[in-house]
């Protein structure tokens, strides 16, 4: 039902930087939560940060991304958005979307297909 596609991904060198943009086939502002995830060959996937909608707007971000990577929203363009600063070759990996949608008690888990992103040294 709901579609969400990455774009904004590539070949970039050290120290350079990326924007990945998420963009959501309806409006994101009724989504509980949405974030970025990355899975990098061989490894597991991990959260590299999360954003949490209603009264109160909370971020979050894995250690390894915190000071260089940006978590941000607009919910007139239903995208979500990871700027990406002072890129490093263990940050390469295949960046995954999702959304969270609560309602009742219930919950919808939503992803993209995922944007490759290659840091090269």
């Amino acid at each position: 039902q709901v579609q969400l596609v990455e774009s904004g991904g590539g070949l970039v060198q050290a120290g350079g930087s990326l924007r990945l943009a998420c963009a959501a086939s309806r409006s994101i502002f009724t989504f509980n939560a949405m974030g970025w995830y990355r899975q990098a060959p061989g490894k597991q996937r991990e959260l590299v940060a999360s954003i949490t909608f209603g009264v109160s707007i909370i971020t979050n971000y894995a250690d390894s991304v915190k000071g260089r990577f940006t978590i941000s929203r607009d919910n007139a363009k239903n995208t979500l958005y990871l700027q990406m600063n002072t890129l490093k070759p263990e940050d390469t990996a295949v960046y995954y979307c999702n959304a969270l949608e609560r309602s009742g008690g219930t919950q919808i888990n939503y992803w993209g297909q995922g944007t490759q992103v290659t840091v090269s040294s």
